[in-house]
């Protein structure tokens, strides 16, 4: 698929220019497939991280990335205050054993906005350095998969990324949520990908 994919890269890069850092989106269609009974909830990894607003639920305040500790909940005293910080951020990592609490606080407004913490990108076991700076790298390459229809939307770059890192970037979506997939690739109808403000590019089309 790399030749096609770089010939949709160009292909939008020859689109209007706009003021922004567009987003560059995967757009895989689906066919065969349940939506009741097989839509995905998990997450799919890329070579090349993604720059992302990030903060913790930790024990302790680090300078390694924005804290949220337990004495800061009194904060968010309704669900009003909890959506704001649910929008602030991309995303949410959390040390294991406050798991619980954050649940109990932030649970409802996060879990169905997919922000809530999870095993697959995004707890630490404990307040190390090192661990903590390896799920922010983690986490910066994660991308979320949750479909209630029949095509999957994705993140996978910045219009600001080399070609080389973009192609790799969705070339490595596409085969990592093909596998995740119940038939595979008898479940993919085509692959797109779009810039922010363009049309999609048809990359791979199955029929």
């Amino acid at each position: 698929m790399d030749m096609e994919t770089i010939k949709a890269i160009a292909e939008l890069r020859n689109e209007k220019k706009r003021k922004f850092d567009q987003s560059v989106d995967l757009i895989v269609n689906l066919k065969n497939f349940d939506v009741r009974r097989e839509a995905l909830n998990t997450f799919v990894f890329v070579p090349h991280g993604m720059e992302k607003k990030l903060a913790a639920f930790f024990s302790k305040r680090t300078d390694l990335i924005n804290t949220i500790t337990e004495e800061d909940f009194v904060k968010y005293k309704d669900t009003k205050d909890i959506k704001n910080l649910a929008k602030k951020y991309d995303a949410f990592l959390a040390v294991a054993p406050m798991m619980g609490k954050v649940a109990t606080k932030f649970g409802r407004v996060f879990g169905p906005i997919n922000k809530m913490p999870s095993p697959l990108a995004g707890i630490v076991p404990k307040e190390d350095d090192v661990m903590i700076e390896a799920m922010i790298d983690k986490m910066k390459k994660a991308i979320r998969v949750k479909n209630k229809e029949m095509s999957i939307k994705v993140r996978v770059g910045k219009e600001s990324m080399s070609d080389k890192d973009l192609v790799e970037n969705i070339d490595a979506a596409v085969v990592e949520l093909t596998k995740k997939l119940p038939r595979g690739n008898d479940n993919v109808k085509d692959v797109l990908v779009k810039f922010t403000m363009t049309k999609p590019v048809v990359v791979l089309e199955r029929r």
